[in-house]
């Protein structure tokens, strides 16, 4: 619990290099004022960080100390490492992650919540965290079901989530990263470029590279897309291009409005 009491000092400390990264070593120069799109993008930040908190963090602890205590969960049914069960919660969580974010594309309901992070003008690390309360709250509920069927061990998922944020803020920030790092990060893990296109405009595009952590879902089941211009990916969605039209309460009404592509 130590570990995880430290965890928003890592999340704001995340926001705070990458920002001095994006400053010094920008990739593209934005092409609205930053401060408009920060304005939307900070705000649902802290709203969705509190809310998670109050709401899941003491019965997720509590689900899995529950799980130990009772040894429920496909991985306490196995005679596995404790290193080795770590290792296969972290892949775990993360394959589900990958399907509940495809998901969010497929399905229109909720592709109505996950639009709001989509429809950023610009990417950057303020892009990483900025979701719709409500797919925030249902990502809370997939998260509980695979750890109570699984039995996720409770240093398993606060590793897991430790990575997920370093790795959403890296693979959002308009950082200008070596080509041949890249290559090599791509072949397990998401860098920017890899998910720059995932927040193309273009729907082809956009509807592939739904990794969060690892690339290897996107690998295996066929959704990764490398070959892009990068220079020419416009990033947002099509139906949302003015940012009058992008502020906090807007996007917080925007999956009760009328769903467009």
């Amino acid at each position: 619990m130590e570990l995880y009491a430290f965890k928003p000092f890592l999340y704001w400390g995340g926001v705070a290099f990458f920002l001095l990264c994006e400053h010094y070593f920008s990739y593209r120069a934005p092409t609205v004022p930053r401060p408009r799109r920060w304005l939307a993008n900070l705000p649902l930040s802290i709203l969705n960080g509190t809310i998670y908190h109050l709401l899941y963090t003491s019965a997720i602890v509590a689900l899995i100390l529950a799980g130990q205590e009772k040894n429920t969960g496909l991985l306490n049914a196995w005679i596995l490492p404790d290193w080795l069960k770590v290792v296969a919660g972290i892949l775990i969580l993360d394959f589900f992650i990958y399907l509940w974010h495809l998901l969010t594309h497929e399905l229109p309901f909720l592709w109505r919540f996950h639009r709001v992070h989509h429809c950023d003008l610009n990417m950057d690390v303020t892009t990483a965290n900025r979701f719709h309360l409500g797919e925030f709250l249902f990502t809370g509920l997939i998260r509980m079901a695979v750890i109570y069927t699984f039995g996720i061990s409770l240093f398993a998922y606060i590793l897991f989530e430790i990575m997920v944020n370093l790795s959403v803020q890296f693979h959002h920030s308009s950082i200008r990263v070596e080509g041949w790092f890249e290559r090599m990060w791509v072949l397990l893990f998401v860098p920017p470029f890899l998910h720059r296109i995932h927040h193309s405009v273009r729907i082809r595009e956009r509807d592939a590279n739904y990794g969060v952590i690892f690339s290897i879902w996107d690998r295996l089941l066929g959704t990764l897309i490398t070959e892009v211009a990068q220079e020419k990916i416009v990033i947002g969605i099509g139906s949302h291009r003015e940012i009058e039209q992008l502020g906090f309460w807007r996007l917080l009404a925007m999956p009760f409005t009328r769903n467009t592509p």
